[in-house]
């Protein structure tokens, strides 16, 4: 069986898509391609090939052009099941199903409710835009071979409307970003890895510094330039020091040294009942987790009793957290144990791999 991933928006270090699926089914005995669109041009990797369609300047662009070029250098592949990642691909997916393909609509983030919250769409009409794309979506769902899933709430969504629906939860691998057996010692760092953005807590992470004794680790593209010159004006940031994009051995290194790991998201309704990567990936590297206090996130970090959780609109109250673990390193490193023992028993990668395989051979 010939496997062509498509993607016009994640890079190609993407953790899912190229550090976790694509290996999984080459050592499964897969022939695997993938397509991106981040102008970086034709590459070989062990195992596989990634071909590039081209990079487009703006959003526009990229949803109608970057998809148009990654959907015509797929048909040149002629593979037997195409496995696309972004929304703006479901027409290509449309297409390729009428040329008899096998089709896999892999849904990281639910779509609609991320409308809701986007700030370059007007107020006014964002409950219009995601009621209307989510019957678009739905619809075209119904279609596809195989609905894949990154969280159970998504996966409860498309369950109604394609049966053959599967949730394979983005957890890390076993002990990729352990840290706990390293000899660096704990410095008073807190860090966040990922989108720098509004609605993600920036913010409210520069302000709490103010309250902290300690150093604040960014590493991950901003929103936009201007709100990285917002950020700039903060007072808290003369304890930030910026990474900016940084490889997994760099996450390592960095989460090495740190005390906690912050995921102060904003009560977003694509937040609320999201599993954000960046928490299994502090759990597994053996830090504790600063986390917004939802339901769904008090059940995952508070439950496992891996870190805390707190309003991530009071920067006040993130950094008493904050502070708290630097005081008290023997419980932020029970902290960290509990994490690690949750991956290793619940939370891996390696658990949600033989679902993958399994869509496949039922393909």
């Amino acid at each position: 069986m010939k496997i062509c991933h498509l993607t016009s928006v994640h890079h190609r270090n993407d953790t899912r898509i190229f550090i976790k699926e694509i290996p999984a089914l080459i050592l499964s005995g897969y022939e695997v391609i993938a397509v991106v669109a981040d102008g970086k041009g034709y590459e070989k990797r062990q195992g596989f090939e990634i071909f590039d369609a081209g990079a487009e300047s703006s959003r526009l662009r990229r949803i109608f052009i970057s998809a148009r070029n990654v959907y015509r250098k797929a048909i040149e592949i002629n593979a037997d099941v195409y496995h696309f990642h972004d929304p703006e691909l479901i027409p290509a997916g449309k297409k390729l199903l009428r040329k008899g393909k096998k089709v896999i609509y892999d849904v990281h983030e639910d779509v609609p409710r991320d409308i809701v919250s986007k700030d370059w769409i007007p107020k006014f009409l964002r409950s219009a835009v995601a009621g209307l794309f989510e019957r678009y979506e739905n619809r075209a769902a119904s279609l596809f071979n195989c609905i894949i899933t990154a969280t159970p709430m998504i996966h409860f969504r498309f369950q109604k409307v394609n049966g053959n629906t599967v949730n394979i939860n983005n957890f890390p691998i076993k002990d990729e970003l352990n840290t706990l057996t390293s000899d660096v010692r704990k410095e008073r760092i807190v860090t966040y890895i990922g989108e720098i953005t509004r609605i993600r807590g920036a913010l409210e992470m520069i302000k709490a510094m103010d309250f902290v004794n300690g150093k604040l680790y960014l590493a991950g593209p901003y929103e936009s330039e201007s709100f990285r010159r917002e950020l700039k004006n903060l007072k808290g940031w003369e304890k930030v020091k910026e990474y900016g994009f940084i490889t997994r051995l760099q996450a390592k290194e960095i989460l090495g040294q740190s005390s906690a790991g912050l995921v102060i998201f904003h009560p977003e309704p694509n937040h609320i009942n999201a599993q954000p990567n960046k928490i299994f990936e502090y759990m597994s590297a053996g830090i504790p987790v600063i986390g917004s206090d939802f339901p769904l996130w008090r059940e995952i970090i508070e439950v496992n009793q891996s870190g805390m959780c707190v309003d991530p609109l009071n920067p006040e109250a993130i950094a008493l957290l904050i502070n708290f673990l630097f005081e008290n390193p023997e419980e932020a490193k029970r902290m960290g144990l509990n994490g690690i023992k949750a991956i290793r028993e619940k939370f891996n990668w390696e658990a949600e791999v033989e679902k993958l395989i399994e869509v496949y051979q039922n393909i």
